[in-house]
């Protein structure tokens, strides 16, 4: 039987999870609202491509320091770029993301299926390339 810690430690860590990705769906709706200023809008696009980026500041393999940047460097631009955010803005959008998440549907827009494209055919080129490794050998 697992501790009542480690469940509550679970518990927080899924809610912060919920919470980051509902954040997330707010600032794309953000993005899109035309109120939300320039320099927000270039911060969530930083944000973002940094987010999905296989380049970080300092490489993943380096123990602690390498997740490090990931776990510091995203959250401190996500929360720069809601105090970029008018009020108004921010609040529809959050609104508007909770229920949408709170509904169940899936999130599905052009870029994302662009982006999922994107890295399916990377992973298909890095697989094709480490095969044929093997095969010339």
């Amino acid at each position: 039987m697992k501790s009542p810690s480690r469940l509550n430690w679970y518990a927080r860590l899924k809610h912060r999870a919920e919470r980051m990705k509902r954040q997330v769906w707010a600032l794309f709706l953000a993005w899109k609202d035309p109120r939300t200023p320039l320099l927000a809008r270039i911060i969530i696009i930083v944000a973002v491509a940094y987010a999905v980026s296989p380049i970080d500041l300092i490489p993943d393999f380096i123990p602690f320091f390498g997740q490090l940047d990931d776990l510091l460097i995203l959250p401190l631009l996500i929360a720069l770029a809601i105090r970029l955010i008018p009020s108004d803005v921010s609040a529809r959008c959050r609104r508007e993301a909770w229920q949408h998440l709170k509904s169940g549907d899936r999130v599905r827009t052009k870029a994302g299926t662009m982006a999922a494209i994107v890295f399916g055919v990377a992973w298909l080129a890095a697989l094709a390339w480490i095969v044929s490794l093997f095969v010339q050998s």
